[in-house]
């Protein structure tokens, strides 16, 4: 069964003090695009979630949204700079004998100078959260082929109906065709004798002038194609084994097919059914866009 390329997942995990959340959003694109918004200190896990994707998914832009707190003991470090705090002491020294100022400063107001503390994150244990992250993205891909399949299944339902539509229509064009001959045999037939005043009309002739519309107007190519095409689709329909590019292409035929068919019958009864076909055949290529 086809899977549209719109979906959501989620997944959360916390494991040895490191908690990392994962959201997918993904929509329509006519290859995989992926989009990052993640903590600039797990950057190195682009690569990753690249590869898994690349690896379960065909089609579609993907956003990945991550948020990662790392809540262990050693994940932070207070750092002194002595070498700056050392200048603002001897600066204030300097102050106080210049101006008679009492030196009152202790530590703790030596360690508000800016910039005299920081806070530094540790490094981070590269392949211990590797590893967390890709299970937490393997949910959440989980969860968003789930959701991609259920909305596939609806979108092949509705081309399902569509396409019995389009075999309808070619049922229709089908049975129309033969008339169309035998109308314009009539109707030349008619006009030849008026034209003639009475005088017999020459079937040899009229038969050949019959023959070569016949062989002009002829539709059964195309009326073949058309019936190959929605089989095809059909099928397509059936598989999972990402085919909204060859949908895409059949559905491109078959407006082909619709096009040719009303430049050839010469019908207004035949170029109706073509004018519902190929706006039937626009809703099916809207619906198609959407599958991976």
């Amino acid at each position: 069964m086809v899977s549209s390329m719109t979906g959501f997942g989620r997944a959360t995990a916390e494991a040895d003090g490191r908690e990392i959340t994962i959201e997918l959003k993904s929509v329509n694109h006519r290859y995989l695009d992926i989009g990052y918004r993640m903590p600039r200190q797990i950057g190195f896990l682009e690569d990753v979630f690249r590869a898994e994707l690349s690896d379960r998914l065909s089609r579609g832009h993907v956003d990945i949204y991550v948020n990662y707190r790392n809540l262990r003991n050693d994940s932070k470090t207070v750092e002194i700079d002595t070498g700056l705090l050392s200048a603002y002491l001897t600066a204030a020294r300097n102050a106080a004998e210049q101006f008679s100022l009492h030196d009152d400063i202790g530590l703790h107001s030596a360690l508000h100078f800016q910039d005299v503390v920081s806070v530094v994150s540790a490094e981070e244990d590269r392949e211990a959260l590797t590893e967390l992250a890709k299970s937490v993205l393997c949910q959440a891909i989980d969860e968003l082929k789930a959701m991609r399949k259920a909305e596939g299944e609806r979108l092949s339902a509705d081309l399902s109906r569509r396409l019995d539509f389009i075999e309808e229509l070619t049922a229709k064009i089908e049975e129309r065709a033969p008339v169309v001959v035998d109308e314009y045999k009539v109707k030349l037939n008619e006009r030849i004798e008026k034209l003639m005043g009475g005088v017999p009309v020459d079937q040899q002739r009229l038969a050949c002038e019959v023959a070569i519309f016949a062989d002009k107007a002829s539709i059964d190519e195309e009326i073949v194609r058309l019936k190959s095409h929605v089989k095809g689709m059909r099928a397509l329909l059936e598989s999972s084994d990402g085919t909204g590019r060859k949908l895409d292409f059949l559905v491109q035929e078959m407006n082909r097919e619709f096009n040719t068919i009303g430049s050839k019958a010469n019908d207004k009864e035949i170029v109706g059914f073509v004018i519902s076909g190929k706006a039937e055949v626009e809703k099916i290529r809207e619906q198609v866009q959407n599958i991976e």
